[in-house]
């Protein structure tokens, strides 16, 4: 990518936009203008494609999942490059209309010169709520993702999922951990998934992790509610998953977060992480 070269790097960020047109209302466009993103993933998009175009505007190559479900969900990856390939859907027809997951795959040149291709998924888990059909949903979602992993890595040595995965997966991920122990998002059950991710069955990597290191969050998403924007009480559900080999090349990890509660354009905060291949 052009930009990208002109940087070294390749930034890729991802953020649950929680409605896009509240977040271009609340100034979404202010945060990306001068952020030189290359790719931009978004969950709980929440509006008509022609739309979602409209906002982002000139200069970006926009792939979108609308949900059938009016109001809900809607993921999509915008770039600056034009992908090679686009896949809409995690592979199960049961979710083909959820709008929840697309991939999109780049030719990319490395240091060495080499082209190599990166693919690019955005991916917004469902919340879920113990002993309902939304968790059954959410593991069922969580399944296929345990079969679409080893999927990916065999389809491209870099490939990435990115988005609100909506599960904390350690105790460092959220600050009252304790007090969240039976709800849906920290349960031993969701949380069992990211071993498997993150171990040596799936052998992804927590790029946000891998870079923070062993410290309490740094934190994606705070309720609305209270004041834990204010005290930093909040999740780490936003995630940048990786092949080993592309999580290698990551250099830095950045949770944009807002200078106050009233400067917010989302309930999530942005996570950027800059890769040099």
């Amino acid at each position: 990518m052009s930009s990208a070269l002109k940087k070294d790097f390749l930034r890729i960020a991802t953020v649950n936009v929680n409605g896009l047109r509240a977040a271009y209302r609340k100034g979404m466009a202010e945060w990306l203008e001068p952020r030189e993103v290359d790719i931009l993933c978004l969950q709980e998009v929440r509006a008509p494609d022609a739309i979602v175009r409209e906002l982002i505007g000139e200069g970006w190559h926009i792939l979108h999942a609308e949900a059938e479900a009016k109001g809900r969900a809607g993921v999509a990856i915008a770039s600056r490059q034009e992908p090679v390939a686009t896949r809409v859907g995690i592979g199960d027809d049961y979710f083909a209309t959820a709008g929840r997951w697309v991939e999109a795959d780049y030719s990319v040149k490395t240091a060495s010169g080499e082209n190599t291709t990166l693919t690019v998924v955005s991916a917004y888990v469902h919340s879920g709520e113990v002993d309902t059909p939304k968790q059954v949903d959410k593991y069922r979602f969580l399944d296929i993702m345990v079969n679409r992993l080893p999927e990916l890595a065999k389809h491209s040595e870099h490939a990435l999922v990115v988005g609100d995965l909506n599960v904390g997966h350690t105790e460092l991920d959220i600050k009252n951990w304790k007090g969240n122990t039976k709800r849906a998002g920290f349960l031993l059950e969701e949380r069992a998934y990211f071993d498997r991710f993150f171990g040596e069955e799936i052998g992804w990597r927590d790029v946000h992790r891998g870079l923070a290191g062993a410290i309490d969050g740094p934190y994606t998403w705070w309720s609305q509610r209270g004041k834990a924007f204010d005290t930093d009480t909040g999740w780490r559900i936003d995630y940048h998953m990786a092949t080993p080999g592309l999580a290698d090349a990551a250099v830095v990890a950045v949770v944009d977060r807002a200078a106050s509660y009233d400067t917010r354009f989302s309930d999530h905060a942005p996570l950027v992480v800059d890769y040099r291949l």
